[in-house]
């Protein structure tokens, strides 16, 4: 149940919230597949506790769509126990992973509004586009709380926004000469019309390779141009792609 004293943000009206992110799926292509290359959802799914830390309430004015690319984040942790569903290869292949749907509010965000506990049937459609449930169910707690009352809308909502985007070839990207963020953020937005590399973030690590692109959209889940926070590295910034082994 909602925590007590919780007011009911402009954004936590479930049909309203599907409206706008089938609104914006449908405006845009209908051409992509996930972008694991293989993934077997499991049988069952087990769901840690999450402690809720200091709740932020505020009014929702867009959102986030943050993607890590698995080759980059698995690089190191292919023996790690806690990352096996994604990084061992024994569920599957990853390309693009869903790290999170976040709301924003300006220059702040809010995050821990409190909501119903995320059950493990819920959980398991988004295991392929977001291959941890322990991320999941964080997630879920920490910014999914804040848009709607229903863990199911959340994640639903994160598969609709997912899937509809088109996904150029990113191992022949990486293979580009004089590769930059600006070229990241271009091939991207030439595969989706609608989008504009200025609503395209890019993140690299300080050895400027890939670890995460983020989307920015408005309240009607439309691109919009991203804040510098979101907008990561400079588009003349050099830029390395990890392909994996």
């Amino acid at each position: 149940m909602r925590r007590p004293g919780s007011p009911r943000n402009v954004a936590t009206d479930r049909t309203a919230l599907l409206i706008a992110a089938l609104s914006c799926a449908t405006a845009l292509p209908q051409v992509a597949q996930a972008q694991a290359f293989q993934c077997s959802l499991p049988d069952a799914v087990e769901l840690p506790q999450i402690k809720a830390e200091r709740p932020r309430w505020l009014p929702v004015t867009g959102y986030t769509l943050a993607l890590s690319w698995a080759p980059e984040f698995c690089r190191f942790r292919e023996t790690q126990r806690r990352h096996a569903r994604q990084c061992s290869g024994d569920s599957g292949r990853f390309g693009f992973t869903v790290h999170g749907l976040w709301p924003e509010s300006g220059r702040s965000w809010p995050q821990w509004c409190g909501g119903q506990d995320l059950k493990p049937r819920e959980a398991r459609p988004n295991l392929c586009i977001s291959p941890d449930a322990a991320l999941i169910a964080r997630q879920w707690e920490k910014h999914g709380t804040c848009m709607t009352r229903q863990p199911a809308t959340y994640l639903k909502v994160t598969r609709i926004l997912y899937n509809g985007l088109r996904w150029p070839d990113f191992v022949r990207i990486s293979r580009e000469d004089d590769l930059t963020a600006g070229t990241i953020r271009t091939r991207l937005a030439d595969a989706n019309p609608g989008w504009m590399p200025e609503a395209i973030g890019v993140h690299l690590d300080r050895k400027d390779w890939l670890e995460e692109i983020r989307l920015c959209y408005d309240r009607r889940f439309m691109p919009k141009r991203c804040d510098p926070a979101r907008f990561g590295a400079s588009d003349d910034r050099a830029a390395r792609i990890w392909r994996g082994l």
